[in-house]
């Protein structure tokens, strides 16, 4: 076994075209052995295998520096840099991450997880180099959908100016997560058809210069091509046709469902995961439904239709009003804002971890303009065995903080449903809903989809003493602590659904003052810039003491649902506890 042998990049120097063949053949092996158990980014990785081989056979890592864009698509390289065993042994197989982590190896230079950085960052990488005086290769790796986003112009833009050694390989699978849109993507078609001699080369019209690869699963012609440009001294861009899901059938055949995938039989392709009832599905019916009803109604993805549910059928069912914007949220919600003041009615539905990509677009494109554009965020919350770049902790911060803007937090599927078809009607206000991450839960409460009275709680549960304000999907933890508090230390509590996490019910904030003690919230996100504090700001001057509950400003990386609970003491003992210690003073 040649991949046994293989401990850091230097190890393959020496070894012939016909033993890299076969160490491209067990590493694809080892990773459908994996994901097939553990899951993982699939499709993007198996196309990458001979272009990391040739990487690594010609390029001096960790001397020159490689930069992965986006990073899901390094997995060969973590096990030709010394991370075999994450690999290989199936004991090991979450000691890894899923992307490029500088902790973990020399040969990883940054932790990224979101997409279109790698040229920026090896803007940076080569300007270091320059201004230090070194002479090493700088290498980005961009593609599966990257360039889509905006920081890749704006990497490429600066990338012209250097004038000294850059190098941008570009893997062109012809895929994103879906099919790819826009303009960029038609160019790189006709570049792929004429082999990479077509006059209109958007490459070369920035300024870079530019070599073709018609195999990217060639390793002499990868190889060829990397000692081509080896130690130039001029950025240039290596553009590289690639076969995403390469050497699995069932991967290469249907990209989209095998971008991502959860464990599954590696010779049926089953998977083994079943999700239950789901938000996304449940959405992606009702936005399907709903444009039926409305042709001013439009869904808008970034890269990511599966947010949505919405598979290739829906997106054709859907027609002119499915929008894919490409891996570009900024422009999604700047293209929402556009929409809504004219008359049309659109939806961005984005995860909360891509959220913060467009913090200055919430700001100025859409909220300062006030425009009725509805946001709905998926993956919010306190949620387990998310790799640090991929945390969904932060979107009540950057979301719930801006001016105009209504963010609101449903406890149920029905009050979900009931503030959607609201902010989808109105003409007031930008709208953002929190979607649920804790599962679906139902009701038989009665609601009404009007929400016009902008940050006015609902009491559920009248009592005294002490006052929960329980948010969004921590609203059942809050059930849970009123039965506690009753149980076992005979206290009444009153509990509250606040709905909106952009502002204070100052009216039922004061009427709590009459016959309460103590208020507490509970959030499914971080306490810093949340929720929480908003109340604990009001209370400030008055007697009333306040315990927010909610998680710590930390980035953390693959931690359990059960260890962030508890290091954030939010398990219902702990709560308690706390509740109990605070009162009795």
């Amino acid at each position: 076994m040649i991949l046994g042998k293989i401990n850091s990049p230097k190890d393959l120097k020496n070894l012939t075209i016909k033993d890299l063949e076969q160490l491209c053949t067990e590493v694809r092996i080892a990773l459908l052995n994996k994901l097939s158990t553990v899951g993982g980014h699939i499709g993007p990785n198996l196309g990458m295998v001979e272009m990391t081989v040739a990487m690594h056979k010609v390029f001096n890592s960790p001397i020159d520096k490689i930069v992965y864009d986006v990073s899901h698509q390094s997995y060969a390289h973590k096990m030709l840099t010394g991370r075999k065993h994450a690999f290989l042994n199936s004991n090991e197989y979450f000691s890894v991450s899923g992307y490029t982590n500088p902790d973990e190896s020399e040969h990883d230079f940054f932790k990224v997880g979101h997409t279109s950085t790698s040229v920026s960052l090896a803007c940076g990488l080569a300007k270091g180099r320059d201004l230090v005086g070194t002479k090493e290769n700088i290498i980005a790796v961009i593609g599966d959908g990257s360039l889509s986003g905006g920081e890749a112009y704006e990497g490429l833009n600066n990338a012209a100016e250097t004038g000294t050694n850059m190098i941008i390989v570009v893997n062109d699978n012809e895929m994103s997560i879906a099919e790819n849109y826009g303009g960029l993507y038609k160019n790189l078609k006709l570049l792929r058809e004429t082999k990479g001699k077509a006059e209109c080369n958007f490459f070369k019209a920035m300024g870079l210069d530019y070599i073709y690869v018609e195999d990217g699963h060639s390793l002499e012609s990868l190889i060829s091509a990397f000692e081509k440009v080896k130690d130039t001294d001029k950025p240039i861009v290596v553009h590289v046709k690639t076969i995403k899901g390469k050497g699995y059938e069932l991967a290469e055949k249907n990209k989209e469902n095998w971008h991502y995938g959860m464990p599954f039989e590696l010779e049926t392709g089953e998977r083994n995961f079943q999700f239950g009832d789901n938000y996304s599905e449940l959405t992606g019916a009702y936005l399907l439904n709903k444009m039926k009803e409305d042709e001013k109604v439009a869904v808008i993805t970034a890269g990511t239709p599966s947010v949505v549910a919405f598979n290739e059928d829906c997106r054709k069912e859907a027609g002119k009003q499915f929008i894919d914007v490409g891996i570009a949220e900024e422009h999604a919600v700047a293209l929402a804002s556009g929409m809504a003041k004219n008359g049309a009615k659109p939806i961005f539905a984005v995860y909360s971890t891509f959220i913060q990509r467009c913090y200055d677009q919430l700001s100025q494109d859409l909220c300062i303009n006030n425009n009725p554009a509805v946001i709905l965020v998926f993956g919010g919350g306190l949620t387990g065995f998310s790799d640090v770049t991929h945390l969904g902790y932060f979107d009540t911060q950057v979301v719930g903080n801006i001016p105009n803007m209504v963010y609101l937090a449903p406890t149920s599927k029905e009050e979900y449903f009931a503030m959607l078809d609201w902010a989808i009607d109105q003409n007031e206000h930008p709208v953002s809903i929190k979607v649920p991450s804790l599962g679906v839960i139902q009701t038989e409460m009665p609601l009404k989809n009007n929400f016009y009275d902008i940050n006015r709680y609902i009491v559920t549960e009248s009592g005294k003493d002490i006052a929960i304000l329980a948010l969004g999907d921590f609203y059942q933890l809050g059930e849970d602590v009123k039965a506690d508090l009753k149980e076992k230390h005979g206290i009444d509590a009153t509990l509250i659904n606040p709905r909106f996490i952009t502002g204070v019910d100052e009216q039922l904030l004061e009427t709590l003052k009459e016959n309460h003690k103590l208020v507490i919230t509970l959030e499914n996100s971080v306490l810093n810039g949340g929720f929480g504090e908003k109340i604990t700001r009001y209370y400030g001057a008055s007697d009333m003491k306040v315990i927010n509950f909610g998680g710590k400003n930390e980035f953390t990386d693959r931690l359990t649902s059960e260890e962030i609970y508890e290091n954030n003491h939010l398990n219902r003992e702990q709560i308690l506890e706390d509740i109990v210690q605070v009162f009795s003073k």
